[in-house]
């Protein structure tokens, strides 16, 4: 690298080569369908909650999703390999309703733990649960499309600096040079976050990557708390 500073009286060896980050090089881009999978699952969970914790219009929303994510799917139907900014869009859109949703749910879960208005244990921690895993994949999916601009964004190699960093980053023996994180690995990365209420075994690096996950240990700290001494309580 030509910013790479040598002692005094000591020329630069070009002759050996510097490691590359396997950001800065292109990929063959994601497979669609585990995305689409669960968001359809998220979707089912949302309209499997109790009246009462559903969102207004709930039914509505469910259609807009669905929407949304069928002409996602038309759009780009197989491997995720470019920046779109038509598809990013919707797909954003579509992670903002699946959270508003969500976030609705965890209020009025609340409001009906707080108020003693839940008095079946098996349903509270059947809806808690539900809320607590749909939290897991809306988070996820941020993960995802904002890592380093998003999928398409990656598998061109368009950021210089990733906002996570995962462990095959760290050190070139961990994983082939090939290697690029896939849904999954953000899937395990809120999954860790929402049950440790920490960063685990992949570090954020980003300002936004903390804060989203600092959003994340909280709602996860509070509906899990809250459900679990609720449920003692009715079981007593």
């Amino acid at each position: 690298m030509d910013g790479v500073e040598h002692p005094p009286g000591q020329a630069s060896d070009h002759s050996v080569p510097h490691p590359i980050g396997h950001w800065h090089r292109q990929h063959p881009g994601e497979v669609r369908w585990p995305v689409s999978t669960v968001v359809l699952l998220v979707v089912a969970l949302q309209l499997a909650l109790p009246r009462d914790l559903r969102v207004v219009l709930s039914g509505f929303n469910s259609v807009v999703e669905l929407v949304l994510l069928v002409t996602i799917t038309a759009l780009n139907p197989r491997r995720i390999n470019h920046h779109r900014t038509s598809t990013r869009v919707m797909s954003l859109a579509l992670v903002g309703i699946m959270s508003a949703s969500n976030i609705w749910s965890v209020v009025r879960l609340i409001s009906a733990l707080v108020h003693g208005g839940v008095n079946d244990a098996s349903t509270l921690l059947i809806s808690g649960g539900s809320i607590w895993l749909t939290n897991v994949v809306v988070f996820a999916l941020w993960y995802w499309e904002f890592d380093r601009g998003g999928p398409g964004a990656r598998a061109q190699a368009r950021h210089p600096y990733p906002d996570f960093l995962f462990p095959q980053m760290t050190d070139p023996r961990y994983a082939p040079n090939h290697w690029a994180p896939s849904f999954f690995d953000y899937l395990y990365t809120s999954f860790t976050n929402a049950s440790a209420f920490s960063p685990t075994d992949v570090m954020p690096l980003s300002r936004w990557a903390k804060f989203l996950m600092l959003i994340q240990s909280t709602v996860s700290l509070v509906t899990v708390g809250l459900v679990i001494a609720r449920a003692v309580n009715i079981l007593r």
